[in-house]
């Protein structure tokens, strides 16, 4: 999103990075926490097949236009809220249909599941840039992210028939599924729309006037910080990469390792940690996730040795692809990447377990959506990452990555660190768990 915003439309680093982390980005975070309400009132199978039609049309028209107010009203603003109605569905199905046993085991089978779309992502993203293909299509001729959002729209189209096949709800007939049976679906959008920014508004009411909402809510501005280091590998990494490494760098290859680490070992521990409480978790998880962060901001030279070694030649020649000399950026992004992905491993599941195992019964996706808040932190706080960009790692001029790399460090270091320190007023009772110390 952040190459193409400056590459084809000419955006600079802080204004692509702050139309991603400051606009388009909480914008579909604040979709999706409208998207739990029209989730719970018109089923989860409708309301996937609302979301996927939306980001069909947003990405169609996202590659075939330079045009940055088109693309910016027509394309990537349709995309946020066509996204954000896919998550609840998400959550909801996975709470509704697991039992207090399976939750945990489910929501990391789920995050599974999700990293086997981001590896897959990541070499796609290499393979197109690295093909520099060069077409004309009666006179359109895409450019790389072009033809990058062309590979999206193919998956996007494939999901239809997909969504023939899913699931229909199961539950009992309520008054919600008779209103379904005497209206028209399209004639019920406008409505379940409005109505499900007043149930939002009550929601968000009746959380006000508990306690344990500013507990929750506090919860959540902390896990923020280790989401926007999440994030900088979609919206900062790339550019760094691209900058230090080369045009050609493998940036997608070397994201997808967090991914792969993640397939293998969310199931797992989810398994071997379904009977602790998910704060515990959480807090764990992050202490790890921290600790990573600090190898991006250590001196290349240390990891020279690591670079000629028979790990690092397999890593750059055999994983990523490279000829030649390995740079020691490739070991410490490898590293660090592993680190994070351990402790994302443990803590990021059970987020969203957090929120749906304190939800009351048929609320699940507007509960569920609430777990996307720490998204809504995270992008605000990554918006800052193209003048982090512009000011350690520019385009052209002299660079200081390791600053860069510190100050994410440090960032992600406020989450473990504030959760252990307001654990007692944070901490809010999970269902089918006792809470204690």
């Amino acid at each position: 999103m952040v190459l193409w915003l400056s590459k084809d439309l000419g955006f600079t680093d802080q204004a692509a990075g702050a139309l991603v982390g400051w606009v388009w980005a909480p914008a579909m975070t604040v979709f999706t926490l409208l998207a739990g309400s029209v989730t719970d009132a018109i089923g989860l199978r409708r309301t996937f097949f609302l979301g996927v039609a939306i980001c069909t049309i947003a990405r169609s028209v996202m590659v075939v236009t330079t045009i940055p107010s088109l693309a910016l009203a027509c394309g990537v603003l349709p995309l946020a809220v066509g996204e954000a109605l896919g998550t609840p569905v998400l959550l909801a199905a996975t709470r509704r249909y697991s039992t207090v046993a399976q939750r945990s085991m489910a929501f990391s089978i789920v995050y599974a599941v999700m990293n086997v779309g981001y590896f897959a992502a990541g070499w796609i993203f290499d393979y197109v840039r690295q093909l520099n293909l060069h077409v004309s299509i009666f006179g359109f001729e895409p450019t790389s992210y072009q033809q990058l959002f062309i590979v999206s729209l193919i998956f996007e189209i494939v999901l239809f028939p997909v969504i023939y096949f899913l699931r229909r709800d199961t539950d009992s007939a309520t008054a919600t599924e008779r209103y379904r049976e005497t209206h028209t679906f399209w004639s019920r959008i406008g409505e379940t729309v409005r109505q499900s920014a007043i149930d939002t508004a009550h929601l968000f009411r009746r959380l006000v006037s508990q306690s344990g909402f500013y507990r929750l809510l506090l919860f959540f501005l902390f896990i923020g910080f280790l989401k926007a280091i999440f994030l900088q590998m979609d919206y900062v990494f790339p550019k760094f990469g691209i900058r230090e490494l080369g045009l050609y760098a493998p940036v997608g290859k070397i994201s997808a390792i967090n991914a792969v680490v993640i397939i293998i070992l969310a199931p797992i521990v989810g398994a071997l940690t379904q009977k602790f409480a998910a704060y515990r978790i959480v807090v764990f998880g992050g202490a790890i996730c921290a600790a990573g962060v600090f190898i991006m901001a250590f001196p290349t030279e240390w990891f020279v040795p690591a670079a000629n070694s028979v790990v690092g030649q397999w890593l750059g020649h055999g994983y990523l692809g490279l000829h030649g000399s390995i740079h020691p950026y490739y070991i410490m992004s490898a590293l660090y990447l592993i680190v994070f992905s351990i402790g994302e491993a443990f803590y990021s599941p059970r987020v969203y377990e957090y929120a749906a195992a304190i939800a009351p019964k048929g609320q699940e996706a507007s509960y569920g959506s609430l777990a996307y808040l720490p998204f809504l932190v995270g992008k605000l706080l990554v918006g800052t990452g193209g003048w982090l960009l512009a000011a350690f790692v520019p385009e052209h001029g002299p660079r200081h990555p390791a600053t860069m790399w510190l100050i994410f460090a440090l960032a992600a270091s406020v989450a473990p660190v504030g959760l252990i320190v307001f654990r007692r007023y944070i901490r809010v009772p999970e269902a089918g768990r006792q809470d204690t110390d």
